[in-house]
């Protein structure tokens, strides 16, 4: 059997294939599990779904106030986070709506107080199986994660949010909350051109891989953004530059690291690797109407060694993600 060193990948890359068959192997026999209780002592799959539902409305925040949130954070001119932080809000309104809705009604079916619709079954069976409503996905940012954990990383990102209204701006902005990042990035962007009276379109990003785990003051141009991970290669927290993968370390927590907009010209040469980053570990998307992937967000250039060329980063399949499979 030939090794993954012979395609200049890593040897985790043997790993992450015997996972993706496992799990698609046990997709199929989940498929195959009945959905009605057996004369066994198992429980009752009506019950598991009940209790689930009900957790899940009781903690489920309700959706924010827009008007409130325009009170405390106006939009100006100077600010355009502001315009971002309520989109956001907006963008997540939809889907907690939806989600609020699907738990409150799967347990009035379930209790036979309303009819088990076409909609609501697909609700309840994604529930059981442990994967994310087809229904939801419609209205959802990408996500390649189990319901549980789906349910905990929404709750996660809204609180999130929910520190930024009454908190203010973060200094270290969480990329993995937002529902869509390049809105994130263009408001960033665009507070830097109305401060220097620059037009955006001459911008590009700076990239800097900070040394320090936390920061309580934001940096004067541009943000910090924490919550990536790193396949395909490790990171040298003494030289801050790529290298080998330690082994069955497939994922990596990033650094913080600093963007900031500036002309090209502006921008130092250094030895590079431009880095792929998604949102999801699919690595593909399709393109919205406005022109972005919904996956692909942007390349990031990650210090590299000189003697060490970016083909090699390449043929390793190195690339950045906002969330993990779980």
């Amino acid at each position: 059997v030939q090794t993954p060193e012979v395609f200049g990948l890593h040897l985790n890359a043997d790993i992450t294939k015997d996972e993706r068959e496992a799990k698609l192997l046990m997709d199929s026999v989940l498929a195959t599990q009945p959905r009605e209780a057996s004369g066994g002592s198992g429980a009752d799959p009506k019950t598991i779904v009940l209790n689930m539902a009900a957790d899940i409305y009781a903690r489920m925040p309700k959706p924010f106030n827009a008007e409130d949130v325009m009170a405390k954070h106006p939009i100006t001119y100077e600010q355009s986070m502001n315009t971002v932080l309520l989109q956001e809000c907006i963008r997540y309104n939809r889907l907690i709506v939806l989600v609020r809705k699907s738990m409150h009604e799967v347990q009035r079916a379930i209790k036979g107080e309303v009819v088990m619709g076409a909609e609501l079954e697909g609700v309840f069976n994604a529930m059981f199986d442990g994967r994310i409503p087809p229904t939801w996905k419609k209205r959802s940012y990408p996500s390649l994660k189990p319901f549980g954990a789906y349910i905990n990383d929404l709750i996660e990102r809204l609180s999130f949010l929910q520190r930024w209204i009454d908190n203010g701006p973060p200094p270290v902005f969480w990329i993995s909350g937002f529902f869509f990042t390049q809105s994130f990035l263009t408001g960033v962007k665009q507070n830097y051109a109305r401060k220097t009276k620059i037009e955006i379109d001459k911008l590009q990003w700076d990239f800097t891989v900070m040394a320090k785990p936390s920061y309580d003051e934001p940096p004067a141009d541009g943000c910090f953004v924490n919550g990536l991970f790193l396949e395909g290669a490790g990171w040298d927290h003494e030289r801050r530059q790529l290298c080998e993968s330690k082994p069955k370390e497939l994922f990596v927590p990033f650094p913080i690291i600093q963007l900031t907009p500036a002309l090209p010209k502006d921008i130092a040469e250094f030895p590079h690797y431009p880095c792929p980053t998604y949102k999801t570990t699919d690595r593909r998307g399709v393109l919205s109407t406005t022109g972005h992937s919904t996956n692909f967000i942007m390349p990031i250039l990650l210090p590299r060694a000189a003697e060490t060329d970016k083909e090699h980063w390449i043929k390793r399949g190195v690339a950045l993600f906002t969330q993990l499979e779980y």
